[in-house]
C-alpha cells in the first residue's frame, strides 16, 4: 500500500521496518532511528507528520478506556508523547521498544525483537539472541536486566494457581520472574522456541543436554592445558636439564641433591606443612563428611537466595 507524499516526504528514503493503523488514515510508522506518527487532515486539523527520535532514555506507557498515550523521555532534551487507540497499543509498542532499544545499545546489528509482554509493572522483550527484563512502572529505562541466550543453559516454568514462575538458568545462576498464568503459555512458547533456535536445538531436554556437554568439554580443555604448563620447579625434568647444561659432572647432581634437602628442611622449620596424600581412614572419612556438608550449606544458600530474589521482584511488584 502506498503511503501519503507527506510520509515519503518525511521518510528522507529511510526504510519502514514496522506499520500500524492507528483508525481512518491514520498510521504509525517505524524506521530503524525514529517512530513517524501521520495525522490524516480532518475537519479541525490537518495533515501533519510528527518525528520521534528513539535514543530515548525512558519509555512510559498510560492507558485509558480510549486512548493511551506513550511518552518518550530524552533527558535533558524533555519528553515527547504521542497518543494512539488502547486496542492499539500492543502493536504500537511493540515496534517502538524494539527501535529504542537498538539505537540505545541494547540489542546488536541484525538482532530481531521477537515478541514484548508487558504484565502490570514487568516487561519482558525476547529478541533472537537475549531477554531483556524490566520492572518498574515505566516500560523500559536503563535500569533493566538481560539475559544472553548463550549463556542461558536451562529454562523451566513453575506453574502456581495464579501465575507462573520462570525460572533462566544463566551461567549457573537461576532468575525468576512471574507471568500471569492466563498470558504464561505464550511467553514460554515464544521464549523456549528463541532460546532452541540460538542453541540449534529442538527443545528444552536438547538444549541441557548440548549445554552439560559444552561444561564438559570446556572442562577437558582447560584440565589438558594445565597439565601442559610449566614443570614444578625441582622437578626431574629440570634436574636433568641442569645436569645437560653442566656437562653432566656428578658433582652438579650432588649439589643439587643437597639443595633439595635444604629445601626440605626450611620447608618443616616454617608454619606450612607439605600437603600429601591422607592415608588414615578416619581422617579421609573426616574430610568427605566436611565436604558434603558444605556442599549441603551451598544448596542451602542458593535457595535462600532464590527466596530472597522472588521476595524482592514481588515487592517491586507492589505485593
Amino acid at each position: 500500500m502506498s503511503l501519503p507524499d507527506l510520509v515519503q516526504s518525511s521518510l528522507d528514503g529511510e526504510s519502514v521496518a514496522a506499520r500500524v493503523g492507528l483508525g481512518g488514515e491514520d498510521l504509525l510508522l517505524v524506521t530503524p532511528t525514529r517512530t513517524l506518527v501521520y495525522r490524516a487532515e480532518g475537519l479541525l486539523s490537518d495533515e501533519a507528520v510528527e518525528e520521534f527520535p528513539h535514543d530515548a532514555e525512558h519509555v512510559g506507557v498510560s492507558e485509558g478506556r480510549r486512548k493511551a498515550e506513550i511518552t518518550l523521555d530524552y533527558g535533558l532534551d524533555g519528553e515527547r508523547t504521542f497518543s494512539v487507540p488502547t486496542k492499539q497499543l500492543d502493536q504500537v509498542i511493540h515496534p517502538v521498544l524494539a527501535g529504542v532499544l537498538n539505537a540505545r545499545g541494547v540489542t546488536d546489528t541484525g538482532e530481531t525483537v521477537k515478541q514484548t509482554y508487558r504484565f502490570s509493572e514487568l516487561t519482558i522483550v525476547v529478541t533472537s539472541a537475549r531477554v531483556v527484563r524490566h520492572i518498574g512502572e515505566a516500560v523500559w529505562d536503563e535500569e533493566y536486566d538481560e539475559y544472553h541466550f548463550g549463556d542461558v543453559t536451562d529454562l523451566d516454568f513453575e506453574e502456581g494457581s495464579v501465575a507462573t514462575s520462570v525460572v533462566i538458568t544463566v551461567g549457573g545462576r537461576q532468575e525468576r520472574f512471574k507471568a500471569p498464568n492466563d498470558q504464561a503459555r505464550a511467553l514460554r512458547e515464544g521464549l523456549v522456541d528463541a532460546v532452541c533456535v540460538y542453541h540449534d536445538v529442538d527443545d528444552v531436554d536438547d538444549l541441557r543436554a548440548a549445554t552439560a556437554t559444552d561444561d564438559a568439554d570446556g572442562d577437558a580443555e582447560e584440565t589438558v592445558a594445565f597439565d601442559e604448563g610449566p614443570a614444578p620447579l625441582g622437578s626431574s625434568d629440570d634436574a636433568g636439564a641442569s645436569e645437560d647444561h653442566d656437562g653432566g659432572e656428578d658433582e652438579t647432581g650432588a649439589e643439587a641433591s643437597a639443595a633439595d634437602e635444604n629445601e626440605e628442611s626450611g620447608f618443616d622449620e616454617s608454619e606450612f606443612r607439605s600437603a600429601g596424600v591422607v592415608d588414615d581412614p578416619a581422617v579421609a572419612r573426616e574430610l568427605a563428611e566436611l565436604r558434603e556438608a558444605v556442599e549441603a550449606q551451598n544448596e542451602r544458600l542458593e535457595r535462600q537466595e532464590q527466596t530472597i530474589q522472588q521476595l524482592i521482584e514481588e515487592l517491586r511488584q507492589g505485593r
